[in-house]
């Protein structure tokens, strides 16, 4: 594929994980240290997905990047994701959220929202 996502993840071995498995199926992988350089990244290269580390992001962030970036997918990440802290990343502009430990749920989340997000643009 040539496609690219962009990664805020604050766990090292999550991160590798992540990279091992989205680097099969996306032409790049960024990695970022924080929502300022995610969002520099964003609108510089145009990705087709991103994953947010919600231990590292607030709701407020996913709400602002909905609102610049419409059809951008935005797959987020939390230890614990209980089904009120879901709805609310949900009802905030998350295309999904996943487990963050769980990267092959995540891959899978994050290759659905992006053929979603095509089918919608198309």
């Amino acid at each position: 594929m040539g496609f690219s996502v962009i990664v805020l993840e604050s766990d090292p071995r999550v991160a590798q994980s992540l990279a091992g498995m989205l680097s099969s199926h996306f032409h790049s992988v960024h990695f970022t240290r924080s929502g300022d350089e995610l969002r520099e990244r964003v609108a510089k290269n145009r990705p087709e997905a991103v994953i947010l580390d919600m231990e590292q992001s607030r709701l407020t962030d996913v709400s602002s990047l909905r609102r610049d970036f419409p059809l951008l997918p935005i797959v987020c990440t939390h230890r614990i994701p209980d089904e009120e802290f879901w709805l609310a990343a949900m009802e905030a502009g998350a295309s999904d959220v996943c487990p963050t430990d769980n990267v092959h749920d995540v891959l899978t989340s994050v290759l659905r929202s992006v053929a979603t997000a095509q089918s919608a643009a198309a």
